[in-house]
């Protein structure tokens, strides 16, 4: 079976590439001391699990309960749940480390918090620390980071590893040296917290910091236990956009069929539209605005001839350039591939990876998880 022959839209992941970047991020961590602990909210796949894994200390990170439940069930036991919890999902998690999870929770709420302490079985817990983001978290000068922590560490259960923190504020980096020091900002966060922590008499492990931007230009990450990265594992046309990676890095592509011309307004249209490639427009913000993802061809997965996909309905995606289209190179019918602005999100409609190995064969199907 060979890319032609997939009914559209599909989701299609280039294993060659996927190689290259889950090993130059292993060795990248390798290089700076720290453990790689992948964010796998981007692949939800084991078999994408087991390369980003390749070399590592054998731990994930996890978005959803339902993502480390998957994860589980397929042997992967050292999961951090980077969501806040909430109390009800307590019971839930409980599951999973009596089904023998070696599950990790995180929290920036003291009222939270108070339910952790008091709930009948034992969590492990991180304090969620805000580099910068402002999103989820508190200060790492903050007096609710040693109350959370006091709070937690009073139960006969349940006790504070360590804090982990998020430079989700590097997407906005636009240059290396942003990068570099939006790095800094996140490791010394975390580094500050966890040494308050130890001082107050918190026996804390772990040190947790994660964006693939930084965790690609970081300097230095002294003091840091390990690493988060998530999106390296396939790139997309935003990462390449703010420099952390090339568009021949790029290993998810979604094959498409044209069904449809308009000449009279330069137009073609592909049945894959924001559902099947996202609504995600974060390339738009910089130089080069790259629509909802770039026409591709179907054997090369080069752009061709400037085709952006500049609009979406639901199944539709309307195809335009600065140029006339060259019309008679895509009869209807045929089939292209769309590099994504933002992997993460495209493939999160797709219930399945189409595994190709730099060529044109499919030579594997992967599943994904879904749900929450």
């Amino acid at each position: 079976m060979v890319l032609d022959d997939l009914e559209t839209p599909a989701l299609v992941l280039d294993k060659q590439r996927l190689v290259v970047n889950t090993a130059a991020m292993t060795q990248r961590m390798k290089y700076l001391g720290v453990g790689l602990r992948p964010h796998l909210k981007t692949a939800k796949s084991v078999d994408v699990a087991r390369m980003a894994l390749d070399g590592n200390f054998g731990g994930v990170t996890v978005s959803t309960l339902a993502e480390a439940v998957y994860f589980l069930d397929h042997g992967i036991r050292d999961i951090t749940y980077a969501v806040c919890i909430v109390p009800t999902k307590l019971d839930a998690a409980a599951a999973l480390s009596e089904r023998g999870a070696d599950l990790k929770l995180i929290t920036d709420n003291p009222e939270a918090a108070r339910a952790i302490a008091e709930h009948a079985e034992s969590h492990q817990v991180l304090v969620e620390i805000d580099c910068g983001e402002h999103r989820t978290g508190v200060a790492p000068d903050s007096n609710a980071l040693l109350a959370i922590a006091d709070t937690i560490n009073r139960s006969e259960r349940s006790r504070i590893v360590g804090v982990l923190t998020h430079a989700g504020h590097s997407y906005l980096c636009r240059n290396r040296e942003e990068m570099e020091a939006v790095a800094d900002d996140e490791r010394l966060a975390a580094v500050t917290a966890v040494e308050r922590l130890k001082s107050a008499g918190h026996d804390c492990s772990v040190v947790s910091v994660g964006s693939t931007p930084t965790a690609t230009f970081a300097k230095s990450l002294a003091g840091v236990s390990e690493a988060r990265p998530g999106v390296y594992v396939f790139m997309d046309l935003f990462q390449a956009g703010i420099g952390v990676c090339s568009r021949s890095d790029i290993a998810l592509t979604v094959l498409a069929s044209v069904i449809a011309h308009r000449p009279e307004v330069n137009e073609l249209i592909l049945d894959a539209g924001g559902l099947a490639l996202s609504k995600d427009r974060s390339t738009q913000a910089l130089g080069e605005d790259c629509g909802y993802g770039l026409v591709c061809d179907v054997i090369t997965a080069e752009p061709i001839s400037g085709l952006v996909v500049a609009g979406v309905h639901q199944e539709h995606g309307q195809v335009t350039a600065p140029s006339p289209i060259p019309f008679e190179r895509l009869p209807v019918g045929t089939k292209v591939r769309v590099m994504p602005n933002h992997a993460c999100m495209t493939a999160a409609a797709h219930d399945t990876y189409n595994v190709i190995d730099g060529g044109i064969d499919i030579v594997a199907t992967w599943d994904r998880c879904h749900g929450w």
